[in-house]
C-alpha cells in the first residue's frame, strides 16, 4: 500500500474453481497473488486494500458460513473467521460485494487490478465503473485502471527468508522422489510406473506435483514437453525425469537424466558430460550484479564447444553462437524464475536490458541437449536427450543450489543405481 498513490484501491479476486469434466472439479488451488497477500485459500473471495488510513485497510469479501454447504464441501471461515484468523480489518459476505465495493470505488482515482485474469469479475468491475451512480459522483475522465502485476510481481520476485525456507522444503521432497526413481528404474518398466513413485512420495508429505511430470525414455526425451508417460523403458536408453512438487504454495523444479539399465554408454556419457559442464558453468554465473542472461550465455558457450568437439557442429565457436547453430540441439533458455509458480512472475528485462541479478531471486538452471535421428547424425548419438536442472538462489558471489543434495555426477549415479 505504501507503493501506490493516495486515492487508490487494490482489488484482487480469488481463483475460480475449474471443472475437470462435466460436474467434477479439479482440486482447488488459490490464485498465487491472492494467496501471497492473504494466506486465504477459499474460492469466491475478493481482497481489497485501501491505503491512506494510518497503515491502510485490509478488507476481505468471502463466503458466509453455511452448515449445508459445509457438509458437502468442507469448512468455511466466514467473515468472522477471516477477521480472527487472517488479521483482516473488515470482512463482509461475498454476496454483499455489489452493494459495498462500488461505494469504496467511487471516491478513488486509481484502481489497481490484475487485468484479464478473471473475465467474469472484469465485467463486473467494468459495470460498476460505468454505473450512473459512480459517474455522477466523480469526474469519469480522472479515474484510471492500472495493472497491478508490475508492482506485485516485482515484490514476489524477491524471496524472504520464510519463502526460501518453504522452497527448500519443497526441494527436499522432490530430491527424495528423484532418488527413489533413480534406484527403482529398470528395463521393461513403464514411464507411468516411475511417475507413480513421484506422486506417491509427494502425497506422503502433503505435497502435490507442481506441474505434469515428464518421464521420458529414449527418443521421448527429445520432446521438451512430453507428458504422456506411457512408453516402456528400454535397456540401453536414457530416461529424463523433470518433476517437482508444490508444498504450501511454494514449488520445486528438478530434472535428472540417467541410464535405464544403470550404465551410461560412451555416447550417452559424451552428451551428458557436456550438459553437466554447461550447467555447472552456468550456475557459477548466478551472482549478484550479473545479468539474468549471463548463465544462459555461459551454457551456450560450453554446449557449442562440446558439440563442435563431437563433430555434431562444424565451424568456429563464435560464428556458431552468432548464427545460433546450437539451437538445433539446445533450443530453450537455460532458466526461469521459480517461487509460488513454477514459471514464476517477475520481469526478465528492465528497459529492454537483461535484469541484474539480486539477492533473494531464485532461478532454475537447466541446460540440455536433444539429438534427433536425422541421417546426418552419427548413429551412436541419435535419439539422445539430456537435461540437468537445479534451483539456484542468488546469494552475493556464492550461488546456493537449493537442490544440491541430488546426485548428478555420472559415476555417482551409476553407484546409486548399483545399490
Amino acid at each position: 500500500m505504501r507503493m501506490i498513490e493516495d486515492h487508490s484501491l487494490v482489488i484482487i479476486p480469488s481463483a475460480t474453481p475449474k471443472n475437470r469434466s462435466r460436474d467434477i472439479e479439479y482440486r482447488y488451488r488459490q490464485d498465487s497473488d491472492f494467496f501471497y497477500l492473504t494466506g486465504f485459500d477459499e474460492p469466491n473471495a475478493v481482497l481489497v486494500l485501501i491505503p491512506g488510513r494510518t497503515e491502510g485497510e485490509f478488507i476481505l469479501f468471502c463466503q458466509e458460513r453455511d452448515r449445508l454447504r459445509e457438509q458437502w464441501d468442507g469448512k468455511r471461515y466466514g467473515p468472522e473467521g477471516a477477521m480472527s484468523d487472517f488479521q483482516v480489518d473488515d470482512a463482509y459476505p461475498i454476496d454483499d460485494i455489489d452493494e459495498i465495493l462500488p461505494a469504496l470505488i467511487q471516491s478513488k482515482k486509481y484502481i489497481y487490478y490484475p487485468m484479464h485474469r478473471d473475465g467474469e469479475f472484469d465485467n463486473k468491475l467494468s459495470s460498476w465503473l460505468s454505473s450512473k451512480s459512480l459517474k455522477s459522483s466523480r469526474n469519469q475522465s480522472q479515474q484510471e485502471m492500472i495493472s497491478l502485476d508490475h508492482l506485485l510481481h516485482d515484490m514476489r520476485l524477491f524471496k524472504s527468508k520464510a519463502e526460501i525456507s518453504a522452497m527448500k522444503n519443497a526441494a527436499k521432497i522432490a530430491v527424495i522422489a528423484h532418488e527413489i526413481a533413480i534406484k527403482k528404474v529398470h528395463p521393461e518398466m513403464f514411464e507411468y510406473e516411475l511417475e507413480a513413485e513421484f506422486i506417491h512420495e509427494f502425497r506422503k508429505f502433503d505435497a502435490e506435483h507442481s506441474y505434469n511430470p515428464i518421464v521420458a525414455g529414449g527418443e521421448n526425451a527429445c520432446i521438451l514437453h512430453y507428458v504422456s508417460n506411457k512408453t516402456e523403458l528400454k535397456d540401453g536408453d536414457l530416461v529424463l525425469i523433470d518433476a517437482g512438487c508444490e508444498l504450501k504454495y511454494y514449488t520445486s523444479d528438478i530434472t535428472r537424466t540417467f541410464p535405464v539399465n544403470g550404465r551410461f554408454s560412451q555416447a550417452q556419457l559424451d552428451i551428458y558430460n557436456i550438459v553437466l559442464e554447461a550447467q555447472l558453468s552456468a550456475i557459477s554465473k548466478v551472482k549478484k550484479g550479473n545479468h539474468f542472461n549471463d548463465p544462459h550465455n555461459e551454457a551456450v558457450k560450453v554446449i557449442t564447444q562440446g558439440l563442435l568437439d563431437l563433430g555434431l557442429l562444424q565451424g568456429k565457436v563464435s560464428k556458431l553462437i552468432e548464427s545460433e547453430a546450437y539451437r538445433r540441439f539446445f533450443m530453450h533458455r537455460t532458466g526461469h524464475w521459480i517461487g509460488m509458480d513454477v514459471h514464476d512472475v517477475g520481469d526478465y528485462k528492465v528497459d529492454e536490458e537483461w535484469r541484474l541479478l539480486e539477492n533473494g531471486m531464485v532461478t532454475t538452471i537447466e541446460p540440455g541437449i536433444y539429438i534427433g535421428n536425422e541421417n546426418d547424425i552419427p548413429r551412436r548419438y541419435r535419439n539422445i536427450g539430456v537435461r540437468i536442472e537445479d534451483m539456484v538462489l542468488v546469494k552475493n558471489d556464492t550461488p546456493e543450489v537449493l537442490t544440491r543434495s541430488l546426485v548428478k555426477d555420472p559415476a555417482k549415479i551409476e553407484l546409486m543405481m548399483a545399490g
